[in-house]
């Protein structure tokens, strides 16, 4: 075969390339290196790129010097506006163009495609019942024979998560009994619980509000009732991993029942507490999610209560999820006779689910 007849089979092998290259969108950085790929999502700090060879990659934003669309992308203003266009960049100026505007790279905001647009709009006005994730566990373990036990547990958390607010639910109790002498004795009795609300007012501060429910039978506690709220303080806040920490006052009374029926008593008091929240994903499956609150009584000073809760979940299948919940609560003047700190923990299998 002669050269000029390879000619037409090397165009044709090479065009479908050409036209992939031509259909990727691409960028330029100021080290002069050139990325190709489809971009996902500019956040004001970094952009993301998915490419063919590299997988998924991040560049800072400011070391863009150049960029060029295949298609129309979701651009956000300065002042909030957000256009679809084709992107190019002239004179270090972002063209958008089916809009027929420039401005700086600089002043653009945010930059999605058409799934984060999408996904974006839906956490902006959702209806109460959506955007709920969470999971349950329920769990039982006994032993027969020269020891005869039963342990019950269950486990309950949830979130609703917006652009603008979250709501938490969580639930945890445990009842566990042995037969000794052949006679059936409790050895764990405690139920905690509640609900809690944060919604962002400006980039990093945001109010919230909670309240909290327990009860512990072997610290004779019959009901301890917690309302309080305050502020809070995004100090990082990233695509993994997010730290916030908390600080407000609280309401809290207490109903205590002791053997001895006459030494029964009740307790309210003022509290102010500080805290922090935070949570890690380890990677597409694990995540890790911490909570800890000091409470200082102010009616008894010198009294204070310590809640401490730190969770790992790991899914499984889409619906099925390995779970570890540890939660831990110290109070510092407990009925007489009774240890200051109480630790309840689950782990086990559960169902988690999203709406």
């Amino acid at each position: 075969m002669t050269k000029k007849s390879w000619t037409p089979l090397v165009l044709l092998f090479l065009c479908p390339v050409s036209l992939e290259m031509a259909r990727a969108d691409q960028l330029l950085l100021k080290n002069g290196d050139r990325v190709s790929g489809a971009i996902v999502k500019m956040d004001g700090k970094s952009l993301t790129v998915k490419t063919d060879a590299l997988g998924t990659v991040t560049v800072a934003w400011d070391q863009v010097t150049a960029i060029q669309s295949d298609g129309p992308l979701h651009v956000v203003l300065p002042g909030g506006e957000t256009v679809r266009a084709t992107l190019a960049t002239s004179e270090e100026a972002l063209e958008l163009k089916e809009a027929g505007r420039k401005l700086p790279l600089g002043e653009v905001v945010a930059i999605r495609n058409a799934e984060e647009q999408a996904a974006y709009e839906r956490l902006l006005h959702p209806p109460w019942t959506r955007l709920w994730a969470g999971s349950a566990t329920l769990g039982f373990a006994g032993t027969q024979g020269n020891a005869q036990t039963r342990t019950f547990t269950v486990g309950f958390t949830a979130a609703r998560t917006t652009e603008a607010d979250k709501t938490s639910l969580h639930f945890q109790a445990i009842k566990a009994s042995a037969l000794i002498n052949r006679a059936s004795v409790g050895t764990a009795q405690a139920v905690r619980g509640g609900w809690g609300y944060g919604r962002t007012i400006a980039s990093r501060l945001l109010v919230n509000a909670f309240n909290d429910y327990e009860y512990d039978r072997f610290q004779d506690l019959d009901l301890r009732f917690v309302l309080g709220g305050g502020l809070g303080f995004s100090i990082w806040k990233g695509e993994r991993s997010r730290l916030e920490v908390l600080a407000g006052g609280a309401y809290n009374r207490e109903k205590f029942s002791p053997a001895a029926p006459e030494s029964a008593f009740s307790r309210s008091s003022a509290e102010a507490y500080w805290g922090d929240d935070a949570s890690y994903r380890l990677n597409q499956a694990t995540s890790l999610v911490q909570s800890f609150r000091m409470f200082n009584n102010l009616s008894r000073t010198g009294d204070y209560r310590i809640n401490f809760d730190v969770g790992a979940n790991t899914r499984l299948l889409k619906w099925l999820t390995w779970t570890l919940n540890l939660s831990d609560r110290y109070l510092s003047s407990p009925v007489v006779g009774r240890k200051k700190n109480d630790i309840l923990y689950t782990v086990g299998i559960g169902i988690s689910f999203t709406r």
